[in-house]
């Protein structure tokens, strides 16, 4: 069963110094619908998430995380592309882009993220990446695709953290509105892992490119369920 830390405590990365040898381990920072755990699920033990019409064949591995935590990195969040499931544009990480990503971040082992990686790209799990370069540069371009960028932006707990991403920085792609059911599920993965932070959540999505301009704080917020504690 997944573990989660109190809501006050936000984990920051630290940034790498130095190559990193494989661990056992790692956290999966997740920052678009798989912070969701019922989404999540989905991807490790298989399954069809609610909503979705897509069929997760799930993970060499089905356990679920042993802790789950909320997280902030350098860098920015972004819409961009179009989901065929969603509407809208794509949640996107650019990591060298001024601001502060919010993310729930998932301790899990290299083979589960490796097979959650590879879900993302429609292909069926079979062998874990190689998280060598990304561990030694903090960046490895594995594919042409837009989660085939690794990211490892830092450490915590002396744990690296990997997310992945397109191989673009956002003002090289075009923004795409993100779409009410969309932004309703970033926010309701949000809020499992920052209770009562409903403001700051909608401020924090409302300002993401794709979505600024698009949508206001208070129409995100309006979009939580109402047993949120508003």
């Amino acid at each position: 069963m997944t573990s989660e830390e109190p809501s006050t405590v936000v984990h920051t990365a630290v940034p790498l110094t130095r190559a990193i040898p494989v661990p056992e381990r790692v956290w999966y920072a997740s920052y678009g619908s798989n912070m969701h755990m019922d989404r999540l699920a989905a991807y490790i033990a298989g399954g069809t998430p609610p909503g979705a019409t897509r069929t997760y064949p799930g993970c060499r591995d089905g356990r679920a995380p042993e802790r789950s935590i909320a997280v902030e990195l350098e860098g920015c969040l972004y819409f961009a592309t179009e989901s065929p499931v969603w509407t809208g544009g794509r949640a996107f990480y650019d990591p060298g882009a001024t601001g502060r990503l919010w993310g729930r971040a998932h301790l899990v082992t290299v083979g589960q993220i490796s097979d959650i990686a590879t879900q993302e790209m429609y292909r069926d799990p079979a062998a874990d990446l190689d998280l060598s370069t990304v561990l030694r540069d903090g960046r490895d371009e594995i594919g042409p695709g837009r989660y085939e960028t690794l990211i490892c932006p830092g450490t915590i707990d002396g744990v690296p953290v990997l997310t992945f991403t397109a191989p673009w920085a956002h003002p090289d792609v075009e923004a795409v509105t993100p779409s009410a059911a969309y932004l309703r599920h970033l926010a309701g993965g949000l809020l499992e892992s920052r209770p009562r932070a409903e403001r700051g959540i909608a401020r924090y999505l409302a300002g993401c490119p794709g979505a600024a301009g698009a949508w206001t704080s208070r129409q995100v917020r309006e979009l939580l369920p109402d047993d949120t504690g508003r």
